[in-house]
Order: structure tokens, then C-alpha cells, then sequence
């Protein structure tokens, strides 16, 4: 189950779950980070398996997400979320069952664009999995039509405005269907939405206020950042991903000096909604960090 925790980012609590593996010893740490609306309950799942393969793992919310502290609520920042993560980093490392240079990053769609990052500018980390990570828009997403961007462009700038006047979040979905305005559109909708909202109790809200799609459209660069990431990095991405192409993933993996792309049939929802696919690429991922962690291999930038 796991044991609830909590640390400080510029005085806001972020809630969080520690799993140790069985034993005493000080073990590698694997530190998982969510989405852009993304919430830790959809990552026990993946922290049970890393735990029972002999990791800690630490899933946490981001400030004004979930189970954390922080309002506005939904609003997601990328350099707020950056912090979260450095915050969860600096837990995990103070911790008496975690080797502080065995602390490795897996993070997931945009988390795994912060996992990258993070990575970037602190070299102790042991190694990084970014799972169909965010590395740039694509110029034109299959399916969604010219005057569909236009209503979801109009729907950003107006939740920036509200957020530069002080106002309340304009907020909309986060998953629709094809036609809708929602920061994603597809026909897998339905499903996909089920998938995160059933079963056991979620925090996770099919709504959030998009004005973070500027910072992700303007200035977020994270194959910049692999240039400078020196421990191993894994990029596993889907053969038919609308959201986070296969081809930006693999821009992702060439940047970095030690990195490697894994690419899986399916789209970007398959790897919530496939439990075939998700124990195939965990099966592979806690492969990868094994080696990673126990004979670290990190490059000297020279």
C-alpha cells in the first residue's frame, strides 16, 4: 500500500506514497512523476511493481493537484511542476531506506519531458525512463481540424488572460472526443476516461485550465535538455502516438549522449488502457533501471 508522505515546495505541501521493497538495507530509489493533469493514484500501479522489484518508489501530486496542497486548483505550471519534482528528489535522497546516488526518474507524457529536465541539471541522477514523453507539439495533430485548434488556441488564451487579470481558471476538459474543445481529442475518450476515473477512488478531474499549453508551445525544450542529461536515459514511445509522436520521442533519445528508444504498438492511451502492454514495457523498463542503477554509466560530457 505504501506510506503516505508529504514535503515542502516554497511553503506548499505536496502529498505523496513511499513504497520500500522488503528488507533494511538503503536501496535505489525510482521517483515517478504524472502528466500535465495527471495524479499519483494512477501511478501505484507502477510504484507496486518497481517496490516489488526491489526498488523504493515514490509517487507524489503536484501542487494543486490530487491529494496536494495549492490553489488555484487544475492549473498547471512547468516551472512549478519542475520544482515539485526537484522537491520529490530532494525527499527521496533524505530518506533512511534510499541510497541518495541511486535515485533514478521515470516520468510519464509530460512528466516525462520533467524527468528529462530534471535530469538535465543535476548530475547525481542514476538514470531517467521517460514513457511517451512530451518533446514538442506536432505541427498539425491527425484528426483534429484547423478551426479545432483555432476554438482550443482561443480557449488557452483566454485562461492565460484570466490567469494575468487574476481571475478565476477558464477550465476545460482534458480528454474529449474528436470535435470537442479539450486539450486532447480522441475517439478513444470514452475509454480512456473510464480507465482513469474507475475502479478504486481517484483525485484525478476530467478538467483543467490550459494557459500551460503557451509555455509548452513557446519555450519548453526538453531535447535541449537531453543534450545534457549524463546518465542513461530510456525513451519508450507508441508506433501510432497522435499526441507525442514516435518522431519527437526519438528526437528526444538522439539528443542524449546515453540514450535509447523503445517503440511499442499502440497509441498514447494504449498505455493506460492495455494491461498487456503496460506488463511488457514495465517488464523492460525495471530491466533497464537494474542495469542502470547497479553499474551506473554516466557520460563525462567531455
Amino acid at each position: 500500500m505504501g506510506t503516505e508522505i508529504s514535503f515542502d515546495v516554497d511553503g506548499t505541501r505536496c502529498a505523496g506514497r513511499l513504497y520500500p521493497p522488503a528488507g533494511t538495507d538503503r536501496v535505489a530509489c525510482v521517483v515517478l512523476c504524472h502528466g500535465f493533469s495527471g495524479t499519483m493514484d494512477r501511478l501505484f500501479d507502477y510504484a507496486e511493481r518497481f517496490a516489488a522489484a526491489g526498488f523504493a518508489a515514490l509517487v507524489f501530486d503536484y501542487r494543486g493537484f490530487g491529494a496536494s496542497a495549492g490553489e488555484p486548483r487544475q492549473v498547471p505550471t512547468i516551472d512549478g511542476q519542475l520544482d515539485d519534482l526537484r522537491g520529490a528528489v530532494a525527499f527521496a535522497r533524505a530518506h533512511a531506506r534510499v541510497d541518495p546516488d541511486r535515485v533514478a526518474l521515470w516520468g510519464n507524457s509530460l512528466g516525462g519531458a520533467h524527468a528529462v529536465t530534471v535530469a538535465a541539471g543535476d548530475p547525481r541522477i542514476a538514470a531517467v525512463v521517460a514513457q511517451i514523453p512530451f518533446n514538442g507539439f506536432p505541427k498539425k495533430v491527425e484528426g483534429r481540424s484547423t478551426a479545432e485548434s483555432l476554438r482550443l488556441l482561443a480557449a488557452i488564451v483566454r485562461d492565460a488572460l484570466h490567469g494575468a487579470l487574476g481571475l478565476r481558471p477558464y477550465y476545460i476538459p482534458m480528454v474529449g472526443a474528436p470535435g470537442t474543445v479539450a486539450v486532447t481529442t480522441t475517439d478513444e475518450a470514452e475509454q480512456h476516461i473510464r480507465t482513469l476515473t474507475g475502479g478504486e477512488d481517484t483525485l484525478w478531474r476530467n478538467s483543467i485550465a490550459p494557459r500551460a499549453l503557451l509555455t509548452m508551445l513557446t519555450r519548453y525544450r526538453p531535447a535541449e535538455s537531453a543534450a545534457l542529461v549524463r546518465c542513461r536515459l530510456l525513451v519508450c514511445a507508441a508506433a501510432d502516438d497522435r499526441e507525442t509522436p514516435p518522431e519527437t520521442s526519438r528526437a528526444l533519445a538522439d539528443r542524449a549522449p546515453l540514450g535509447e528508444l523503445r517503440v511499442y504498438p499502440g497509441t498514447h492511451f494504449s498505455f493506460y488502457t492495455d494491461p498487456m502492454l503496460r506488463d511488457r514495457v514495465v517488464g523492460e523498463q525495471i530491466e533497464f533501471l537494474r542495469s542502470a542503477v547497479t553499474h551506473p554509466t554516466r557520460n563525462s560530457g567531455v
